[in-house]
């Protein structure tokens, strides 16, 4: 079975930072600073967030310690997760994690897939697309709609991108069966997606896709 990395001590400075970036508190599950930070570290958003509303709680001697030497100096716990991350090997995982199955499911999804247009598509746009694909009609999948300009601009791409990917998921429809002319990667990337959430409750995506949202904020 694949395992995570264990959690050291250390992690809980970055964690700490996180949390007093303005605006101060628990951030959003799939904030951009949540995910980036469970990138590096190779934990899941859900297993940071957790540690982070721990961190909130203060419960143990430990973590009182770190809030009374860091809470009120800002610049040294900058300095402190700066030395921690040139320790030697950090952020490489070939070596700081070596021994060690590092389970990618996740973290797949927020990595651009090689060789697919447009460039910088993610699993985490396609979920996007895909929930918006199910609240629309096909002929309202087209780019003066205005649920498909919005979420163009909220995903950071453009409304002919978001049309074409819905085409793409009329191909993979079975209750359409649509013969748009596809590029196979990306047929292949959208029918990936569809496998996990197309024979879904549409309710489980739409409750994932309310959460992603905070990642473009």
């Amino acid at each position: 079975m694949a395992k995570y990395p264990s959690w050291q001590d250390e992690y809980w400075l970055m964690l700490m930072q996180l949390y007093l970036k303005r605006p101060q508190g628990m951030k959003p599950l799939y904030s951009r600073g949540l995910v980036d930070l469970a990138l590096e570290l190779h934990f899941p958003p859900e297993y940071l967030y957790r540690k982070m509303f721990k961190l909130r709680q203060i419960d143990t001697p430990n973590l009182q310690r770190l809030w009374d030497t860091y809470a009120d100096n800002p610049r040294r716990l900058t300095r402190e997760v700066k030395l921690l991350k040139r320790m030697n090997g950090f952020g490489n995982a070939s070596e700081f994690y070596a021994g060690v199955a590092v389970n990618e499911s996740w973290e797949k999804d927020f990595k651009p897939l090689e060789g697919v247009e447009p460039e910088g598509l993610t699993p985490v746009m396609l979920i996007m697309i895909l929930d918006l694909y199910f609240r629309l009609t096909p002929n309202t999948m087209v780019v003066e709609t205005p649920e498909v300009v919005s979420l163009a601009k909220s995903i950071k791409t453009k409304p002919e991108e978001v049309v074409g990917i819905m085409q793409a998921y009329q191909v993979c429809d079975p209750y359409l069966n649509n013969q748009h002319p596809v590029a196979p990667t990306l047929l292949d990337a959208c029918q990936q997606v569809w496998k996990r959430f197309g024979n879904e409750d549409p309710e489980k995506i739409a409750a994932l896709a309310a959460q992603l949202k905070d990642y473009w904020k």
